[in-house]
């Protein structure tokens, strides 16, 4: 084994310990409004492993270039579909009323049936 090859594998491991802990230290509530920015970040990513898996770097390089740009595609993605579910939550649906018309209606249905305070 080269001393190439060993600093290669060494940096792909580090990486690999390092996104997992930063990711899983990242609390439920704060992860999908983060995900917008995570997917810049995987964005510029995919670029870096794009180079480093076309570039002529070793039969090492290429294949861990290969497996990052996979992972990188998997996590926009996934991110964008995220995102999208997200986005989605807070658009206003047509068909249902909105929290003051609802509360309108009640308040005079309960005046007409003479159950409302006088």
């Amino acid at each position: 084994m080269s001393t190439t090859f060993i600093i290669q594998l060494y940096v792909f491991v580090l990486a690999g310990f390092v996104g997992y802990q930063v990711i899983t230290r990242v609390p439920p509530l704060l992860h999908t409004p983060l995900m917008s920015a995570a997917n810049a970040i995987s964005g510029i990513s995919l670029v870096g492993s794009i180079v480093a898996a076309g570039g002529q770097y070793g039969r090492v390089a290429t294949i861990l270039g290969f497996i990052a740009v996979i992972c990188a595609m998997m996590n926009v993605v996934g991110g964008f579909l995220i995102t999208d579910r997200m986005l989605r939550m807070f658009k206003r649906d047509e068909g249902r009323a909105t929290r003051d018309e609802v509360s309108t209606a009640g308040a005079a249905a309960a005046d007409v049936s003479g159950n409302g305070k006088r």
